[in-house]
Order: C-alpha cells, then structure tokens, then sequence
C-alpha cells in the first residue's frame, strides 16, 4: 500500500502541474474567467507565502518544513505501514499536494494560484485542496480510526 500512495500522491502533483502550466500558458497575471458563474473562477495569481500570502519571502523556509514533513509522511508510511486503506487515501493527497506546491517554490519561487471560489476569497490551487482535504480526513482517521486495538471498549 505505501508505494500504491506514493504513486497516487505523484500522479496528484503531475495533474496539479498540468492544471498551473495550462493557467499560466492561457492567463495574465490577475487575470479572471468564470469557470462556473457564480461559484467558481480561474483567477491567476502568485503567492510568494503560504496561506492567504501570509510570511512572503521565506520560500527557503517553506521548501525545508516542506520536504522535511513529506520525509517524515512518507518514512512513517513506509516503517509503520498502517492496515487502514484510509490512512494511505489521507497521505497520497497530503504527499501529491506537498509535492505540487514545492515544485513551484523551488522552480519559480512562488505558488501559481488559480482556483477562486466565490464565497472564499482565498484564491488557492489544487494541490491546497489536497493538502487541505488530506489532513482533515487524516485528522479523522487519527481521531476515530487509529490504534483501535488499544482503546478500552
């Protein structure tokens, strides 16, 4: 299962990278297209931090906690190899969003942003979602579904 994650996680940053090459081929910087009228546009941003922009400049410092947490992920995947097929679910989506936003720090020294939804403004990317949907459902698995066998009935 760990390198089935590993795999998914690595398709999940290719298909984040596509999704950037397409915005920037296709989009002005601050340019906006409605994707769905109302509810979702393709907005082109760079973000120089992390969420919401927020500690612009220390690339370096996002790049190591960066790398240092998917060692961490994927050296606990590998050692421990939990049973649960939701727990590798949770980590290919923390690793393939990891992965997708690094390639950007360390290849343009910023984030291509493109996904604006229009009850949050935010603008984010799809590698975010994944990180964002991983660890609340790694959150969950922590919660309710790990070490079964040593909790008391």
């Amino acid at each position: 299962m760990p390198f089935i994650a590993l795999t998914v996680g690595i398709v999940l940053a290719a298909i984040d990278q596509v999704f950037k090459y397409l915005i920037v081929s296709n989009f002005e910087l601050g340019q906006t297209q409605p994707l769905i009228p109302g509810v979702l546009n393709l907005t082109y941003i760079r973000n120089e931090g992390v969420a919401f922009g927020m500690f612009a400049g220390m690339q370096w410092l996002f790049i190591a906690l960066t790398v240092v947490m998917l060692a961490l992920i994927i050296i606990y995947m590998f050692k421990k190899r939990p049973q649960s097929p939701f727990f590798y679910v949770t980590v290919a989506l923390i690793i393939g969003g990891g992965i997708g936003n690094l390639i950007d720090r360390i290849a343009y020294g910023y984030v291509v942003d493109y996904l604006s939804l229009t009850f949050f403004s935010p603008v984010c990317n799809f590698a975010d979602y994944c990180i964002t949907i991983g660890v609340i459902l790694l959150a969950v698995y922590l919660l309710f579904f790990s070490d079964k066998k040593g909790r008391k009935a």
